[in-house]
Order: structure tokens, then sequence, then C-alpha cells
């Protein structure tokens, strides 16, 4: 039975009473200095920091902040890649009284100053010269912005004397400990509970990013919250590779780690992230739906490549055995899973072990999954392969999550059950609310939009339908503000609709329509990555995306798609018609936010002719 929730709630106010993330620096840094903090790749060999080198080096980084002019209540802002930099400047502002804001490489210069001026940042860190470009486009606009410290490629600004290298900003202050040994010590008492201890911009998908007021209480009592669900291992191994901009992945990757004494290991490019993984061997491992899609056809193409037909032909019948006695268990039970354990046992040993070390996962105990739904198809693949990923489901304004699928007894169907201590329940109109010690303290400067996201009680409204069932597991049914309602009255979301094309391996992003109109239709656009090795399977020429997208064999193969789809809905949810977009949508294009939502408002502006040839 589970434990009440404020109750639950309330040991955990009383356990944390007081602390701030520096209280974990300092303790883990006293009980496990010698024990490894962050690694990352130089060259062709890997380098490794303690959690004693971090600390110090973050409090002399900190130092040079607090030279700067940098203190309580002020704001640096980060731009640079997963870098082993980027903790340490995100430690640093903390450490000076400040507060970290991380901001997503792939924006705009014109989303960039939205940022730095809404939160009036006077420092920021940025990794090198093509990110100083965008900054240096901005610099006039920002009037609060005083110093730009670079990563790397500082000696290409000389002509700024806003800018320092940020081996110069660590001397300066390991200099001014020198001279002031105390002076860190009081930097760490300035900063209470109740400080920011970041700034988190939502994606923005319906406007301008509003910037999450997380506190240093917040982000302690989820550590905790989470630490009664899943309990990491003190050194647990993580892995840093989506943007540390996006709440998930900060929390998974650095504050869980700094509760669990973890092991990051950072990998700039999302494209590395297997290669890295193999050394990370991560405990904790958060992929978004997107990615999962990208190693479920990595892990195909490389069966595919198997010179010896005798081994790919072992691993292919591994392979779908896996997928099927997946889809048994999850009917049938524990019944089910005895029945399959012999020969699951030996495709585990021959296809199933490999795989998972191939692809860095043979130690993770949680592997999580959220941010948008994941097809059932890829649970089912991952589940085959002793991988099972667990659904969330959270927000901004709640730290990160606020429900898990529990682990001995995922449900692929729902997004699981709420973390000890918060609270869900459903609004008349089947909005998602939540309440907890993750609910943040607001919007920096949006006192409205705070007003309506947060009510008097504490209840955040998610702006997410739901549906709860006997046992307490969450479904998310769609968004209030994403329902199409057709010009016959039906409510629909487009949500799972689009869920179920993007099953298909070749689409990549699917937009459903229909608002006022008589029935549904989509736009669809092709996986990039997997049209070329989908081609050749299939016999068909491919010379580039476009052409690709807009041949006639493909159409074919997307109606195969839309017949699936419509198969699994009702009649007034069944999409007629489509139109294959010949080009990708991506955060650098517009299309998505870079935590890789979709911006409809977006796509219904560039792509308005084509949506009204749909309905011609």
């Amino acid at each position: 039975m589970r434990e009440d929730p404020r109750a639950v709630s309330e040991q955990i106010d009383r356990e944390i009473a007081g602390q701030t993330l520096l209280d974990l620096f300092e303790a883990n840094a006293r009980d496990h200095g010698d024990l490894p903090c962050v690694s990352w790749r130089e060259g062709e060999t890997w380098e490794t920091v303690t959690w004693a080198e971090q600390r110090e080096r973050a409090r002399a980084v900190a130092m040079g902040l607090r030279g700067l002019g940098v203190g309580h209540g002020d704001f640096v802002a980060i731009m640079a890649r997963n870098i082993p930099e980027h903790l340490l400047a995100d430690a640093a502002a903390m450490h000076a009284a400040a507060t970290p804001v991380s901001v997503y490489n792939t924006l705009a210069p014109e989303q960039i100053a939205h940022i730095v001026n809404d939160c009036g940042a006077k420092v920021a860190v940025l990794e090198d010269r093509d990110v100083m470009k965008r900054w240096e486009e901005i610099l006039p606009r920002c009037p609060a912005l005083q110093r730009i410290v670079l990563i790397n490629h500082a000696e290409d600004f000389r002509h700024l004397d806003s800018v320092l290298s940020f081996e110069q900003l660590e001397a300066d202050g390991r200099a001014a400990l020198l001279a002031d040994p105390g002076a860190a010590d009081r930097a760490d008492d300035d900063v209470r509970p109740e400080d920011p201890a970041t700034i988190v911009y939502t994606s923005g998908t319906t406007g301008p990013p509003k910037g999450a007021i997380i506190t240093h209480r917040n982000v302690r009592w989820m550590q905790e919250s989470i630490m009664r669900f899943i309990d990491p291992p003190i050194g647990a191994s993580g892995l840093s590779y989506l943007p540390l901009a996006h709440v998930a992945e900060r929390f998974t990757s650095y504050y869980i780690g700094l509760r669990a004494v973890g092991h990051g290991t950072m990998c700039p490019e999302i494209t590395e992230a297997i290669e890295y993984a193999r050394f990370a061997r991560p405990t904790v491992f958060l992929g978004v739906p997107r990615v999962w899609e990208k190693v479920r056809a990595g892990v195909m193409a490389g069966i595919a490549k198997e010179p010896s037909p005798a081994k790919r032909q072992i691993a292919q019948r591994a392979i779908a055995y896996g997928m099927a006695a997946a889809r048994l268990e999850k009917r049938y039970g524990a019944a089910a899973a005895l029945a399959t354990a012999p020969l699951r046992a030996l495709f585990d040993r021959l296809v199933y072990s490999k795989v998972r070390a191939q692809i860095g996962l043979d130690r993770a105990r949680w592997i999580l999954t959220g941010s948008a739904p994941c097809p059932e198809d890829v649970h089912l693949f991952f589940r085959g392969l002793g991988i099972p990923l667990l659904d969330t489901w959270g927000m901004t304004e709640l730290t990160v999550v606020a429900t898990i699928n529990p682990p001995d007894a995922p449900r692929t169907d729902t997004v699981g059950v709420p973390l000890p201590g918060v609270e869900i329940r459903l609004a008349p109109d089947g909005e998602i609310l939540a309440r907890g010690g993750n609910v943040v303290a607001g919007y920096l400067n949006l006192p409205e939009q705070t007003a309506q996201t947060f009510d008097a009680d504490g209840w955040v409204h998610s702006g997410d339908l739901g549906a709860i069932d006997p046992d307490g597991h969450l479904r998310i049914v769609g968004r209030k503000k994403e329902l199409i309602i057709t010009a016959g009255g039906k409510n629909i979301s487009p949500n799972n609709l689009e869920g179920y094309l993007k099953e298909h391996p070749l689409i990549g992003q699917a937009c459903v329509v229909g608002d006022g109109r008589k029935y549904l239709a989509a736009l669809i656009t092709i996986d990039a990555e997997t049209a070329p090795a989908w081609a050749a399977q299939n016999g068909i020429a491919f010379t580039d995306l476009a052409s690709f997208a807009t041949s006639p064999e493909i159409e074919q193969e997307i109606q195969r798609a839309v017949d699936a789809t419509n198969q699994r809905v009702s009649r007034v949810e069944s999409i007629k018609r489509f139109a294959v977009v010949p080009t990708e949508w991506t955060p650098e294009s517009g299309e998505l936010t870079p935590t890789l939502k979709l911006k409809r408002n977006v796509v219904a502006d560039r792509y308005q002719t084509q949506i009204e040839q749909l309905y011609a």
C-alpha cells in the first residue's frame, strides 16, 4: 500500500531543512573525495577528476566570478555542450551565491537575447568562437551582460575588453583564495534553500520560453523523493549527452549524481552517445523516445551487416522472439514469463547480453524514457533485450518528474505511479494536477502566468489530460491546448495518433491537423537517417531526401503506415489524407523545440498551403 504522500512530503521537508546543494558538494568532497566525479575524453585518452578536485576547482572559479562582480541574486548564463567546463561553471555559479542558467546551443540570437535579458545575466560562460559569434550580435541589446568568459578561443576576441578566458578566470579565483582563504566559505554561507539553484526555460511550444525558478529546496526535495524510489548506490555512473538546459538531463546526469556521489561522463555530441556509453556503462540512463528509436535502428543495422549468415539469422530470430515474449509477458504476466524463460536465457547468452554490452547498457539498472510518448514497439524491442524502459511523466514546473513506472512491474501503457511525497489528482475536465515539494517557485518575472499555472493550494495545473487506473497508474490522454475539435464537435488528441504514425521506421515526425474541419489529416516527414538503409533493403534508389520523400513507393509505404494507425483508433479519429514533407523538421529549422517537441503553430503557418490542399 502506498504511503500517505502528504506524510512523506513532510518527512522529506524535515530531512532537508536548511540544506542547499552546496552541502552535498561539501559532504561528497569530505567523505568521498577520492571517488571519481566527472570523466571526459581528451583526444584518444580519458580524463577524470575526483569529487575533492571538482569542488576545489568550482570554488576557485567561483572566486573568479566574484571578482567579476557576481554575487547573491545574480545570474550566470552558460552556453556549451556537455563538456566538463559546463558542470564546473554551473557549480561555480552556485558557489559564488549566484544562479546558473544553461542555454540551448541551438537557439538563435533573438532567442538568446530574450533569455539573457529576462534573467539579467551579468556574466556568460561560452564554449568557443562559433557560439561567441551569435552572442557578439546580441551584446548591444543586453545591457546587464558585463563579461564573457570563453572556454576556448578567447584569444580570437582580444579586441573585446569584456572577454576573458576560462583559464584566466580560474587562475584569478585561485589567486583570490590565496589572498583570502575564507572568501569561499563566506560565499557559500550566502546561499539559502529558497534561492534559485537554476532557472530552466521551458521549451516554448506556443510562445517565448518561460523561466521556471527551481530552488535549492526543490532540487533537494526531488533528490530525496527519487532516492526513495530508485536508490542508486554510491558511485553510480551516468552519461550526460542531452542538453543540460533540459531539466530531465540536468537532473538525471547532474543532480542525482550529486546526491548519490555519482560518476558522470560528459558526451559533447549526441551522435556519439553509444560510444561514450560503452566507457561510462551508466547505472541510470535517460533517453527520449527519439533516442531509443535511433538506438534500435543502430542495433538492427549492425545485425544486418553481420558477415556470418548463421550469426545474423540467430540474432534476427532472437530479436523477433524477444519482442514476442515481451508482448506475451505484458498480456499474461508471470505465467508467460515462466514459459518464455528457457529460450530467453539461451538467447540472452547468445545475443541479448552482447547487444546490451555493445550499447553500453549492460550495467544499467534504471533506464528511463520521457518527454513524449514512447511507441509500444520500441518498448517491446528493448524489453525483449532485457532492457525495460521505464516511462516517466513530469514537467519543468515540477522540477523534473512526478511519476515513474516501477522497475519490477512497468506498464508501457502508463507513465507509472506518483513518486514518494507527490500528490496527483484530476480536475473535473481531466487535467492532471500535481503537488509536492517539487513544485517550483513560479516563473521569473511573470506573475500572471505563474498565477495561471500554480494555484493557491499548491497544485500545478499541468495542461496534460490524464486518467488514473485503480492501481494508481497514470495514463496521459493528451494536451488541453492541443485538442483538435472537428467540425462535428469531436474532441481528439493528436498526440497518440502522431505516436502511432512514428512507430514506422521511415516516419521522422508527424503533425495531425483538423481543427474545425470535417476530417483529420497529417503532415509527415521522412527520417533522414533511416531512409537510406530502408531504401537499400527494399530495392529503391536513394539519392537525396527530397526526391526519395516524394517518390510513389514512399507514398504507398506511408499510406500503409496511415492505414495501420487507423486500424487502432475509432472512425472519427482516422486520418483521411496526408502529405509527405520533403524536408526534415529540427530545432534549427524551427518546427521543433530544443527538446524535440512539435511547434504546431510554426508548422501550421509554414505549411498552410499544403494543409489547405489536404482539404481541397
